[in-house]
């Protein structure tokens, strides 16, 4: 995706049901990786009440901090507004807009388990994350 604009950012969506756990681990990787070069939010269709504390405790070790962030209810608004929309073992069906890019990855929910569960969905998704980041917001392509 090629910008004439360094100022237009490529836009993303993170959205798993509680946005407790995937979405923030995702969300807060793109953010710390990315910076500026590309605008993220996460949310979910039945957002927890804070985010789980294994994924605070699993990012802290990375050097990332979510501890910060409050779930948020998905909006049909937030899918408009993203240029990619990406759900995570999401079972409701997300809104579909012509023109976004929709991709799913499949991964396990840590909800209620402890930080050695979390360690490795959270290095999946670092993983995944850097590859998104070359596709959509490689360095030098503003």
């Amino acid at each position: 995706m090629h910008h004439e604009h360094p100022s237009e950012q490529a836009s993303v969506l993170f959205v798993c049901v509680h946005n407790a756990g995937r979405s923030q681990m995702a969300a807060a990787f793109l953010t710390h990786l990315a910076g500026e070069r590309v605008q993220v939010r996460s949310a979910g269709s039945a957002p927890a009440a804070t985010v789980n504390p294994a994924v605070v405790e699993a990012m802290a070790e990375v050097g990332v901090d979510v501890s910060a962030e409050v779930p948020k209810v998905l909006t049909g608004e937030a899918v408009q507004t993203s240029d990619v929309v990406i759900t995570m073992g999401y079972g409701d069906t997300c809104p579909v807009f012509p023109g976004k890019r929709y991709l799913d990855w499949q991964l396990r929910d840590p909800a209620g388990q402890g930080v050695d569960a979390v360690r490795p969905i959270r290095d999946e998704i670092e993983t995944r994350i850097r590859g998104l980041i070359t596709e959509i917001a490689p360095v030098g392509q503003a």
